[in-house]
């Protein structure tokens, strides 16, 4: 972005939006799980729809380019970092309770809504007690574990459309598939998720959330920071299977390594940069390709600039 832009872009910022936090030049290292990723030119924090809204039409009036943050878990951001004015939800985040229903903003993170779902006695979230994301990015790759997906239970959900419009859209609106909503075509942003639950017994439910959770721990390197899985599973395979049957177990490049743990996982061992772990993925791809014929696609979300 020119700097004279960058200049008026400030400005207007300045002027227009004194009540919402927005940070100039601010790493997203700071915010990305990986503990990776380039500068944002400028990082907006709103706190409901209105400011999420007003943020976004400002941006189409001045052709500003818009990206918008959850959690930043399945996330890498590229070492130049994002132009432009960038939206992280982290501070939409409530979460209630009706009847049997959990209505949570996109912000709120997915491991707060099971315990909240568990705590009033709600069955059919527990699947996600362990998914670091958010639950807009739940919503927008369709995020599950251990035989749960989001579209299982997701009853609806309000999107900001890429015009500036507030919508509500139902199930099967959202086109699920596998790590897939209609949200990622649309260009839209998840702001909030109903999610239509059975009623269950407390015990039972945190029983089975604290299953699942040592399952995960047992098995990830969630000692280390990482994006989470980082590929998709391919029909008849699983990706962690092709890439330790490939050898490529410890492989590492600069500070990101492939798990020792889990080969399904890109872990940052040794102040790790976005380029580091760009080159472990390409290097996979191209090694598990080689070795089985299969073309590992990423299921992390690759944004920013080079």
């Amino acid at each position: 972005m020119l700097n004279e832009r960058k200049i008026k872009m400030a400005i207007d910022l300045r002027n227009k939006f004194k009540e919402i936090k927005i940070l100039k030049d601010e790493p997203l290292s700071n915010y990305s799980w990986t503990k990776t990723g380039g500068k944002a030119d400028y990082l907006a924090f709103p706190k409901n729809y209105q400011e999420a809204e007003t943020l976004l039409k400002f941006a189409n009036e001045n052709q500003i380019p818009m990206t918008v943050l959850g959690n930043a878990s399945n996330l890498i951001v590229r070492d130049g970092g994002i132009s432009g004015l960038t939206m992280i939800l982290t501070d939409m985040n409530d979460i209630h309770v009706d009847g049997n229903h959990v209505i949570a903003e996109a912000g709120a993170a997915y491991i707060e809504a099971t315990k909240v779902a568990q705590k009033a006695g709600l069955t059919g979230m527990e699947f996600a007690a362990g998914i670091p994301g958010s639950i807009g990015g739940g919503v927008y790759m369709n995020a599950g574990a251990y035989g749960g997906e989001t579209e299982y239970i997701l009853e609806s959900a309000t999107v900001l459309t890429n015009t500036g419009n507030i919508v509500e859209m139902g199930h099967d609106d959202l086109d699920f598939g596998y790590r897939h909503s209609s949200i990622q075509d649309s260009g839209g942003v998840v702001l909030a998720a109903t999610f239509k639950l059975e009623k269950g017994n407390k015990v039972l439910i945190q029983a089975e959330m604290d299953h699942l959770n040592y399952l995960r721990k047992s098995k990830q390197p969630l000692e280390y920071p990482s994006c989470g899985s980082v590929f998709k599973r391919p029909v008849g395979h699983f990706a962690g299977k092709l890439i330790h049957d490939a050898g490529l177990q410890g492989y590492r490049s600069g500070g990101a390594e492939v798990s020792t743990k889990h080969a399904g996982f890109i872990v940052n061992v040794d102040h790790a940069t976005a380029t580091d772990y760009l080159n472990v993925i390409k290097h996979v791809q191209e090694t598990v390709f080689k070795d089985s014929g299969i073309h590992l696609q990423t299921e992390v979300r690759i944004i920013g600039k080079a």
